[in-house]
């Protein structure tokens, strides 16, 4: 269908400024630092709201509403493990990088396990960064193709190169202002959609609440404790690892705390910006809820084929196409390429940080100017902008590029967890007993990740994994932890006993 012209207007109005609003960040007279970390002199709130904009994703504002219709709230639990992990991000995590000094994430493992961690730490973010990007981008552009025809390719192109622009030409500092805008839309736009929602059933709001009610929507799952069922402790433990690696391993969030002016600043960043995603994504799971209440108070409104279970996801693109006034169309479209181009962004700014703080001044030019840092850095953004738009292009005809990217990620961070908390926490442990631990535990991650794969019926179906795929990362972690602290703690001990013989 076509998009009317005043919705049309909103979003191409939108983009442009925010595409304009980044690249002016250019004409600042900037040094490496500014460019990483925006001089370490970016107001709090800002930082903040960057965080938020990073956590969400248009996988999350599109996957949240049609995982809560299609089922219930299970997800939920999810956002519950955030202010646990937030809590300990804000006691162990903001210190510790505030206080070695280095914008790179990765040099911490390098002081305790050698050359070797830091660089394997650093590859495996920037392939996971890679296939974020490319999966984000794809999954953009699939429900705008549905609902008005727009290429797939030329979505992911003209997205990709409007975020290359201002984050390869803004550094930082655009990529921390454009999220806080778009954070603001983001929520704008999700809480207006509810709102009409609410008021738009025909016995008023109370109708929501009372049909959810009855098909048990609100419910957070089982409380059993299988290792094979999304049940509530399940997803809890799953969300804490996934959450202590993103405060604890992820490049993002650890330039956002060396971009504050000091440790308050940081740890108030870092605890708005996480918190204010638990009241969101409630908000996304509400909105999907009350468009399951909307469609069965009046189920004419719906298309038949988007009753199929399969096409949940597409339930909210065609409300906010069809239902929405002229004008918030648009600018619910603009809030979620919102979403999907301030992860982008961060993406391409920390990556190009990884590739100047960890292979280009270490390995390559141990002594380049500041000139050559700067041009290293825009050159970098640039590759990884048009790799990532070549990674989503690749996932053209892909049967579903969710589990895809979901597959990628664990095989290419679930180790990373696992290697810092051996460092963080561990004492005395040794080189060759951690690189043992990261061995097995991705051979475990590998086998997980993978073994949704093995075909119904094959010979390898014994192989398969019994266990729920959102334990890759929490098995795979704690492997690589147990190995290389007890084969250090037995080594240790041993050395002790000869010695005292």
């Amino acid at each position: 269908m076509d998009l009317p012209l005043i919705d049309l207007v909103v979003f191409l109005v939108y983009m442009l400024a925010i595409v304009l609003f980044g690249a002016s960040f250019y004409f600042k007279k900037r040094t490496a630092d500014q460019y990483i970390t925006g001089g370490g002199n970016l107001p709090s709130w800002a930082i903040g709201m960057s965080i938020f904009a990073t956590f969400v994703s248009s996988i999350s504002f599109l996957a949240l509403p049609g995982n809560a219709y299609l089922t219930n709230w299970n997800g939920f639990v999810f956002s519950l493990s955030i202010p646990i992990a937030a809590i300990l991000a804000v006691k162990f995590f903001v210190p510790l990088y505030r206080g070695i000094k280095s914008a790179s994430a990765y040099y911490f493992l390098e002081t305790k396990f050698g050359s070797w961690a830091r660089t394997y730490a650093s590859v495996c973010y920037l392939l996971t960064q890679l296939a974020r990007m490319g999966a984000i981008m794809y999954l953009l552009a699939l429900p705008m193709n549905a609902l008005f025809g727009w290429s797939i390719p030329m979505i992911i192109i003209v997205t990709g190169l409007s975020v290359l622009v201002y984050a390869m030409l803004g550094g930082f500092e655009a990529v921390v202002w454009t999220d806080a805008i778009q954070g603001i839309v983001l929520i704008t736009g999700a809480l207006a959609c509810a709102g009409i929602i609410l008021f738009s059933m025909p016995e008023g709001p109370g109708q929501v609440f009372t049909i959810a009610s009855e098909h048990k929507k609100f419910s957070l799952g089982s409380f059993g404790l299988s290792l094979s069922e999304a049940t509530f402790w399940l997803i809890l433990v799953y969300g804490l690892f996934i959450n202590l690696q993103n405060f604890g391993v992820d490049q993002n969030y650890v330039q956002r705390y060396l971009s504050a002016k000091n440790e308050k600043e940081a740890v108030k960043s870092t605890l708005l910006g996480s918190l204010l995603y638990v009241p969101v994504s409630l908000l996304f799971f509400f909105i999907g809820t009350a468009l399951f209440a909307y469609y069965q108070a009046m189920p004419e409104s719906l298309p038949e084929e988007l009753f199929a279970p399969e096409n949940s996801d597409k339930v909210f693109p065609y409300f906010i196409v069809n239902v929405l006034p002229t004008g918030m169309t648009g600018l619910l479209i603009a809030s979620i390429f919102a979403a999907g181009m301030s992860t982008v962004s961060t993406s391409v700014n920390s990556s190009a940080t990884i590739i100047l703080t960890d292979h280009v001044k270490k390995y390559m030019l141990p002594g380049i100017s500041e000139k050559g840092e700067m041009q290293t850095l825009m050159i970098a953004s640039f590759v990884m902008g048009i790799l990532s738009i070549m990674v989503a292009l690749a996932f053209s005809g892909v049967t579903s590029a969710l589990d895809a990217w979901w597959a990628l990620s664990s095989i290419f961070s679930g180790g990373i967890l696992g290697l810092f908390l051996l460092g963080y926490v561990g004492k005395n442990i040794r080189q060759k007993f951690a690189a043992y631990g990261v061995i097995l535990g991705v051979i475990i991650i590998g086998w997980m990740s993978l073994s949704p794969l093995i075909p119904d019926g094959s010979s390898l179906g014994t192989f398969r994994s019994p266990f729920h795929a959102n334990l890759t990362i929490v098995f795979g972690t704690t492997a690589i932890f147990l190995v290389g602290f007890l084969l250090s703690a037995l080594a240790n001990r041993n050395t002790t006993v000869q010695n005292q013989s």
